[in-house]
């Protein structure tokens, strides 16, 4: 079932949504080589619980930690460890919140140190896919054209999707109807109005689309062991335009937006 938000309910998504975008930039300030993963996920922690939210990834279906961080290969649910982040790798880093009864939940895709061309060409047709998906988060449009404007801008750029993992309605819950693949046909699917808060979150593979889970039950992977990419804002349905809730500035102020 769809739930459409108030505009009071949008209000509160969005202060998650802000507190996770400025939780990553925290984490931003962290990323070069020599870093543990695990050191990323403490100071997530310590800073939403300073912001009075809690971890909204925290025990959430017994997942152990505050942050998935997805290294290289890793799509997406990466557990944060003793890793050390190393030159050339890049970490994908997925956040949630829980506050005032709601979630917030916003994903990006971090380069350590000095990454090949390549790799740089996928985060950055990754991301430009995500704004292409948000362009049809609109009233009157459907589920299936957010999915088809990631895909032809990914698979034009001659990366795949992955079909398994997807995006997902946003409110009292960290997952809500609808399901939003990032592929799809033009047309179809549930249509979509206003008040329907959505993460548009492509996952985008360098190699195959096809995925494995690894024995800890969580961490997705590539199957051929290429890189992928994530990244994931949230959104309010409207008309006309959609209503970003969550934002790539605070990090991007950190990072210099170097891709």
């Amino acid at each position: 079932m769809l739930v459409y938000k108030s505009e009071k309910e949008i209000e509160i998504i969005q202060r998650n949504n802000q507190l996770v975008s400025r939780t990553l930039a925290e984490v931003a300030k962290m990323i070069q080589p020599g870093v543990t993963t695990l050191e990323l996920d403490k100071r997530a922690e310590e800073f939403i619980r300073d912001n009075g939210a809690v971890p909204g990834f925290l025990g959430y279906g017994g997942y152990p930690n505050t942050l998935c961080t997805s290294v290289n290969d890793q799509i997406v649910h990466g557990i944060p460890s003793n890793y050390e982040l190393k030159d050339g790798d890049i970490v994908s880093v997925d956040c949630g919140t829980y506050l005032e009864g709601y979630y917030g939940d916003t994903a990006y895709t971090f380069p350590v140190g000095e990454i090949s061309d390549e790799i740089k060409t996928l985060l950055k047709v990754t991301k430009e896919s995500l704004f292409k998906g948000i362009e049809n988060a609109i009233e009157g449009k459907r589920i299936g054209d957010i999915g088809y404007a990631v895909q032809l801008h990914a698979e034009k750029a001659g990366f795949s999707v992955v079909r398994e993992m997807v995006g997902h309605g946003l409110g009292k819950n960290m997952h809500e109807a609808p399901e939003v693949p990032n592929y799809g046909r033009r047309g179809r699917g549930v249509t979509i109005k206003k008040g329907l808060v959505l993460c548009i979150e492509p996952m985008i593979n360098m190699g195959s689309k096809y995925i494995k889970q690894d024995n800890d039950g969580w961490t997705i992977r590539t199957i051929d062991g290429k890189p992928s990419a994530h990244y994931e804002l949230a959104v309010a349905v409207n008309k006309g335009q959609a209503e970003i809730l969550s934002t790539f500035e605070y990090i991007e102020e950190i990072t210099k937006n170097k891709i």
